[in-house]
């Protein structure tokens, strides 16, 4: 080899060594100049009649201003529940043709229904990024299936595996305000302040926004960037401080048939809604305001007063984010799309609402009298609120019914875009008609690049969505999408060319042990928007024939998305056994975890709901020592086995509602021990009864009674713990987050009773409840 080339790479190309380099520089990937930064701010549980731009009563100054900017679309369209909207709009495909027909935690083997996006489906994120932009998310997702959602992984299909360089947030459908358990990339992290310090989810969130945005700018001002903010609000539970609720307070005392007059005389002022509209019919089964007690008046405008406070703080700490942008001087560089809600308002709190979401969950109303007694608590840490359903129905005027359902009001949300130098008309309204898979090829559109036909080496499928960048300056451009079908747990709707059939299949807020409803049994109603803008006139019997053609059309679609075979089941599709899913602790009878194990979601920890088990621990205490062993859930739902003072104790907290506790009669002596609890399941229907026994080193310390266990889930949003109970306590007989046990722990191992057939009525009930 002669002395002035080297060898470079296994295919021996030799290079001189004096070769000038200065003609081949490395050039980053950027977007072409001019390229926007992106936004998308998505509020959660929102209905199209609550904020104070579409007419509503929540005010939302950061909302409005974006709009007086901007503008306002008053035909913008999301499927009607989170996992499904979320995977639609991170796509541009139907939520269907990515596999998240329903929420992640509901997923089963059918294609439309596997709750796993398609590496042939490239998300915004990655699009984006592989053209140079930076990319965040922060807030929730929702769109993992729950069992890689551990730290065991896999992470591929985490935000940081979707596409975004950066997460901090929340993996799953809910999360508390108050003391969230969170993510940073795939590390969990806790905040570094509690609520007595002023700690609240929404404005960490933003906080974290900011500084990565800021950070972003500082490093590298040349390259755009990609933000993508899912607050928590204003999905249940609604947590907010006092000074936020105490704002609203009499503004609801008339009752929410006459917030939905007041909203729809304001959206017809604001030219939201044409002055001909009229209010949808009242949904059957929801009381209206003239037929409640005082007492249940008094609490239900206090729910509302609620909802509204935690809604305005929401927009407040977008607001923050808004003027970030603008001290950076890159607001106007920016396309910022807010989305008003990602279904309709939630009627999941059922007739009466409740203080303890997990009691609705579990088909028990909450007490009206116990809240009265409670009202000045709504919003602070003891509650895990969620509203009556009559004000859902007002939060979604002027549409009917409510999120799940594909009626308007399940389906029909705001929606605001500004962006300051690619959109010349200010405090314009929109009407033309689209959905959440046209975000996508809008933003493409907007930054100038083409959907990729590869992405990683795999051939894309089509783009669903239409891009809507036609109707920026242009308010009477022709609708350019005139076809859309709708479907959620059995619940269908069709729109073309301005007409709508839909038909309901079941009730939002009736989800435990409800009938089997046969298809064929359901029935549709029609609907012609030229006339009707809010399904407000059935018009099925008069007209058959279309109501025939444009169930056809759901029928092609269906067929086409892969929404068929059409499935209903809610409870039973939280088992994996039954779903036909991957469950991590399939055919296992014991588990056993280390000291350092936790942040376990429900389908990673032992499953130790409807069946008998015994958990053993292995620790070494001394003198008066405290804290938790192992514990799941919280507050709201969840059991313990901890120590106070040496003496230990078994608590099982039943929904937030029913706590009981068995205590030793005395303290354990320093040293090494086998602490047992021996859980004795009725074996009964789901959620019988259980008898508790408390075991040290083989002797019997302690027994008790359960008289009602967990049939469907411990939590949405708290988690399975060894040496330590984050986020909220399971019982007060220690503190929240600072309870770690401070003596040794060995082991803890979890010997489970024989696995139910799935086939059996037992089987079918096991698992979690859905939510969304």
């Amino acid at each position: 080899m002669p002395d002035d080339a080297v060898t470079a790479g296994p295919d021996r190309t030799r290079l001189p060594l004096d070769v000038d380099t200065a003609n081949r520089p490395i050039h980053p990937v950027r977007p072409h100049s001019g390229s926007p930064n992106v936004v998308v701010v998505l509020i959660d549980d929102m209905g199209f009649g609550a904020s104070s731009p579409y007419g509503g009563p929540c005010e939302m100054p950061t909302a409005q201003r974006l709009a007086d900017d901007g503008l306002r679309y008053t035909r913008f369209h999301v499927t009607s529940l989170c996992s499904p909207t979320r995977q639609a709009l991170m796509t541009g495909r139907n939520h269907h043709s990515v596999g998240m027909g329903v929420t992640s935690e509901m997923s089963t083997p059918e294609p439309g229904y596997h709750g796993y996006r398609p590496a042939s489906a490239a998300t915004i994120a990655q699009i984006l990024g592989g053209n140079g932009y930076s990319t965040g998310a922060f807030g929730k997702w929702h769109q993992t299936p729950p069992v890689e959602v551990s730290p065991s992984g896999p992470f591929h299909r985490w935000p940081i595996g979707e596409g975004f360089d950066y997460f901090y947030g929340f993996m799953g459908a809910e999360m508390n305000h108050w003391y969230p358990q969170l993510y940073q990339g795939r590390y969990p992290i806790e905040p570094d302040r509690l609520p007595e310090d002023g700690y609240h989810l929404s404005e960490d969130l933003v906080d974290k926004a900011i500084a990565w945005v800021e950070n972003q700018q500082a490093i590298t001002p040349d390259r755009p960037f990609f933000a993508y903010v899912a607050l928590g609000a204003t999905h249940a539970p609604f947590h907010v401080a006092p000074h936020w609720r105490d704002k609203y307070a009499g503004r609801f005392d008339t009752g929410w048939d006459a917030q939905r007059e007041a909203t729809l005389a304001r959206q017809k002022d604001l030219g939201i809604v044409p002055v001909t509209t009229e209010l949808a019919p009242w949904a059957d089964g929801v009381p209206h305001w003239d037929q409640l007690d005082e007492t249940e008046r008094r609490v239900a405008a206090r729910f509302m007063e609620t909802y509204a406070g935690f809604a305005e703080h929401a927009d407040v700490q977008i607001g923050r984010l808004v003027d970030a942008l603008d001290g950076l001087d890159v607001l106007d560089d920016t396309l910022f799309l807010y989305l008003l809600g990602d279904n309709g308002a939630s009627g999941e709190g059922g007739p009466r609402g409740t203080f303890r979401e997990h009691l609705v969950g579990h088909g028990i109303q909450d007490d009206t009298a116990d809240m009265a007694d409670r009202l000045d608590a709504l919003g602070d840490p003891t509650t895990y609120a969620i509203y009556p359903v009559g004000w859902a129905l007002a939060m979604n005027t002027p549409y009917p019914w409510t999120k799940q359902l594909t009626h308007l009001g399940g389906t029909r949300d705001g929606m605001i875009v500004r962006w300051g130098n690619g959109i010349s008309a200010r405090g314009e309204i929109r009407h033309q008609w689209h959905h959440v898979i046209d975000v996508l090829p809008t933003i493409l559109e907007a930054t100038g690049l083409p959907a990729p036909e590869t992405y990683q080496g795999i051939e894309q499928q089509p783009i669903e969505g239409t891009s809507f960048r036609y109707s920026f300056d242009d308010p009477d451009a022709a609708d350019r999408r005139t076809t859309q079908y709708f479907e959620m747990i059995g619940n269908r709707a069709i729109y073309q060319d301005g007409w709508t059939a839909v038909t309901r299949h079941g009730i939002p807020w009736e989800m435990v042990d409800t009938p089997e409803r046969p298809f064929d049994d359901d029935v549709w109603e029609l609907y012609d928007h030229a006339a009707d803008w809010s399904e407000a006139r059935d018009l099925a019997e008069e007209h058959p024939d279309r109501l025939r053609e444009l169930q056809q059309v759901f029928e092609q679609e269906a067929e086409k998305h892969h929404v068929l075979p059409l499935d209903d089941r809610v409870t039973e599709r939280e088992n994996p056994e039954v779903a036909g899913r991957l469950d991590l602790h399939q055919g296992r009878s014991t588990l056993s975890f280390g000291p350092l194990a936790g942040r376990l979601t429900e389908e990673a920890a032992p499953n130790v709901k409807n069946r008998s088990h015994v958990i053993t621990a292995d620790i070494e205490v001394d003198t008066g020592t405290d804290g938790v062993v192992v514990a799941q859930g919280g507050r709201f739902g969840g059991w313990s086995l901890y120590c106070v003072e040496g003496v230990p104790a078994y608590a099982y907290n039943f929904v937030g509602r029913d706590l009981t506790v068995v205590h030793a009669a005395g303290p354990m002596l320093p040293g090494r021990h086998d602490l047992v609890v021996r859980f004795a399941y009725d074996g009964g229907p789901p959620g019988s009864g259980a008898e508790v026994t408390l075991v040290v080193d083989g002797v019997e310390v302690g027994s008790g009674r359960i008289p009602a266990t967990t049939a469907y889930y411990f939590s949405f949003d708290e988690t399975f713990n060894v040496g330590v109970d984050r986020g909220t306590p399971v019982v007060d007989d220690y503190p929240p987050v600072h309870n770690r046990f401070e003596g040794l722990i060995h082991r803890v191992r979890f010997d489970l009773a024989d696995v139910t057939d799935p086939g059996t009525d037992e089987g079918r009930q096991r698992g979690v409840m859905v939510h969304q």
